[in-house]
């Protein structure tokens, strides 16, 4: 139970796709204007990875080595056109939004790196509790950065006004500059809060210093002076 719980929440902080991997670049600054679009994009890739996990990982034993990566990308392009359609006729204004970057997930990083790395080793119960670890892990990054882009940028949250008649809204948020500003932000956050502090005071310890052997003969020399 352990080891399956272990594998469906790596990929939210200690594994996370986007702030720690820094897979899926891309689509992490060019969608997150607006919480809606980051999640949306977060979720149609995490539904395709589930989807792609599971069939590449029952598969694994009869396709050929030599052509998996193209086999991969025919199974993960299936469930992309799938998603495709579904936002098209059920939600038009966010298929709107995401446009390209929607057929795009067929070549998206995690998707792949996923199947290569775990799903074509795994068996597909493994691959699924990868695949939806992974996609919540960069929904949320997504979601989060959608937010804090929405609400400095245009003074909004989910399309509600927030800031708007009471700050000016800072422009710069919108755009690219911004996109990486707050990407930076959220990756130094979480190397913060999750690095081993005590593994990072032996670093900077003199224990740990290939030169100690010299400042100690130095320092004895001194004494003896």
């Amino acid at each position: 139970m352990g080891k399956k719980l272990a594998i469906l929440t790596k990929g939210i902080i200690k594994e996370n796709p986007v702030l720690v991997l820094l897979l899926g670049t891309c689509p992490t600054l060019a969608t997150t204007s607006s919480v809606l679009n980051g999640l949306g994009m977060g979720v149609s890739a995490t539904a395709v990875l589930i989807c792609s996990n599971i069939v590449i990982s029952l598969l694994r034993n009869i396709i050929p080595d030599k052509v998996r990566i193209p086999c991969y990308i025919v199974v993960i392009a299936g469930f992309v056109t799938v998603v495709q359609l579904l936002l098209q006729a059920f939600v038009p204004s966010l298929y709107a939004s995401l446009g390209l970057f929607i057929p795009l997930i067929v070549v998206n990083c995690i998707i792949l790196g996923r199947a290569e790395m775990f799903a074509s080793k795994n068996n597909p119960f493994d691959s699924a509790l990868d695949g939806i670890g992974m996609g919540i892990g960069f929904t949320l990054a997504l979601g989060c950065m959608g937010a804090i882009r929405e609400f400095f940028g245009a003074g909004t949250l989910f399309g509600a006004k927030i800031l708007v008649g009471h700050i000016e809204q800072m422009g710069i948020f919108n755009l690219a500059p911004g996109g990486f500003f707050v990407f930076a932000i959220l990756i130094a956050a979480v190397n913060y809060f999750t690095k081993d502090k005590s593994k990072l005071n032996r670093q900077f310890g003199c224990a740990d210093c290939h030169m100690s052997a010299v400042c100690g003969q130095q320092e004895a020399g001194k004494e003896a002076k």
